[in-house]
């Protein structure tokens, strides 16, 4: 099963560890939490970083609330096993992050909005 995970949440991978740049180091804690939840139902098999592109924002997945071009980091990654696509969405809904990095966006929550919300900031499709 490969997935794609678009979000406006800073998720550079950056190998920053404690003792680091502080910046660096807030920003590698995202993609680690994006690593760990994706991992929750099978190990996630990531083969390459994020990648980060500025978006026209209106025709994708996002809340209604999200407009115009923002930053929108993408990490594709795949599983052995086949599951449902909505139980991965669930599980990253609600998930803590760090924010005033790199995004454009101004987030109401400081979390991984999958479901439903007018803020959406995150959401993830399954690849053919």
């Amino acid at each position: 099963m490969r997935c794609s995970l678009y979000t406006l949440v800073d998720i550079t991978r950056t190998d920053a560890r404690k003792g680091d740049d502080p910046y660096q180091y807030r920003q590698q804690q995202n993609y680690l939490t994006v690593i760990q939840t994706a991992s929750l139902r099978a190990n996630a098999i990531i083969n390459d970083k994020p990648t980060v592109s500025e978006i026209e924002t209106d025709k994708l997945d996002f809340g209604n609330n999200i407009k115009g071009i923002q930053k929108v980091w993408q990490l594709d990654f795949e599983y052995e096993n086949e599951f449902p696509l909505e139980d991965l969405i669930n599980d990253f809904d609600l998930v803590p992050i760090i924010t005033d990095l790199e995004e454009t966006n101004d987030f109401t929550v400081s979390a991984f909005l999958t479901n439903g919300s007018a803020d959406r900031n995150t959401f993830v499709i399954k690849d053919k």
